[in-house]
């Protein structure tokens, strides 16, 4: 599991509190890293990055609910999260109840 740190500010003007966020990388493919994290919101969702671009994607649809990938990293997106549904639910499942959530093979 990798953490990333994240920077926010606080309540009080000019205040910078860093916090580590523990982000579970359950795939790794072509420079895209796919997360899933413990205490995320309904519906169910994965997290795809690619360089600096970010997008949330239901697993039901894998369509994108949130941020953008350029056109051919979500394709690849797509591809994989419809190949691997299956463990994509049982890895949110995982997630919820707060175990170690299961490595998913990448798109090859």
């Amino acid at each position: 599991m990798k953490c990333h740190v994240v920077r926010c500010f606080d309540d009080t003007p000019g205040v910078l509190a860093l916090h580590v966020v523990r982000v579970p990388e359950i795939s790794r493919f072509f420079g895209i890293v796919v997360a899933m994290y413990y205490d995320d919101h309904p519906p169910p969702h994965f997290h795809g990055r690619y360089g600096e671009h970010r997008a949330i994607l239901g697993i039901d649809t894998a369509a994108v609910l949130f941020g953008a990938l350029p056109y051919r990293v979500l394709g690849m997106v797509v591809e994989w999260a419809v190949s691997h549904r299956a463990a994509l639910e049982q890895n949110w499942r995982r997630a919820r109840a707060r175990v170690p959530l299961i490595p998913i093979r990448p798109l090859e």
